[in-house]
């Protein structure tokens, strides 16, 4: 699961309540840097950075708010559960973050305890997705905001994370309903957002540089997994989600 003392400390930012109301530090480097390069000393290329962030904030401005239409899901099937909004933050991704990571994750415990504690405001994270052994998919956090679920805040603006019901130390825990669906929902994910499926752009939690977590653990069968990806984005017929 993601790393709640990473994200609390991000919602206690000034103006955060994960909500998107603290403006991330990777983008507030890149304002005092274009204020600071100002002048002539950099020209064009000032221009074209402050007219960047501006575009990349315009959806912050009171009044401008992204439409969303409560209960709709990003990938077909998914069931909508939602998430505490004090585990997430309100972005407007790919548009303010490029998505170029999937993380996965494994629960160490079942479907139902994932849900509790994705919805309960003092667990200070969670995933945008949750898969259950039979292959049900919950979404609980819309693809285009920020999950908190990596322990780290770029990784955590960059990808989509997925939670997997089960224990990294049970092989039986990775059905293969889970696999197949995990893997069609991976699929539509790099899919929507041009994600090469590899091991650079499909990570472990295990993976993200400063974690202490170690799933998807030793029995997650990775070349299986990016086999069946695979196999889903490259179906001839594939079904694209909703927008």
């Amino acid at each position: 699961m993601g790393d709640e003392k990473t994200e609390q400390s991000e919602r206690a930012e000034p103006g955060g309540s994960g909500d998107g109301g603290a403006e991330p530090a990777r983008r507030r480097g890149l304002t005092r840097r274009a204020l600071l390069l100002g002048g002539t000393a950099v020209g064009v290329g000032a221009v074209v950075v402050a007219h960047d962030e501006l575009g990349r904030l315009w959806w912050r401005v009171p009044g401008v708010v992204k439409k969303r239409k409560e209960g709709e899901v990003d990938a077909r099937g998914a069931q909508w559960i939602a998430a505490s909004g004090a585990n997430w933050r309100r972005a407007d991704r790919p548009d303010d973050y490029e998505i170029d990571r999937v993380v996965i994750h494994v629960v160490q415990g079942g479907y139902r305890t994932a849900l509790k504690v994705f919805k309960d405001p003092g667990h200070g994270a969670a995933a945008h997705y949750v898969v259950r052994k039979d292959g049900h998919i919950a979404q609980m956090i819309r693809e285009l905001d920020v999950a908190f679920h990596a322990g780290s805040r770029d990784m955590n603006e960059r990808s989509v994370g997925i939670e997997h019901e089960g224990f990294v130390d049970k092989k039986e825990s990775f059905t293969d309903a889970m696999y197949e669906a995990s893997a069609r929902l991976t699929a539509g994910i790099c899919e929507r957002y041009d994600i090469p499926v590899d091991r650079e752009h499909i990570i472990g939690h295990v993976e993200v540089e400063g974690t202490d977590h170690t799933d998807p653990g030793p029995h997650w069968d990775w070349e299986r997994y990016l086999r069946l990806v695979r196999r889903e984005r490259d179906r001839p017929a594939r079904t694209k989600a909703p927008a």
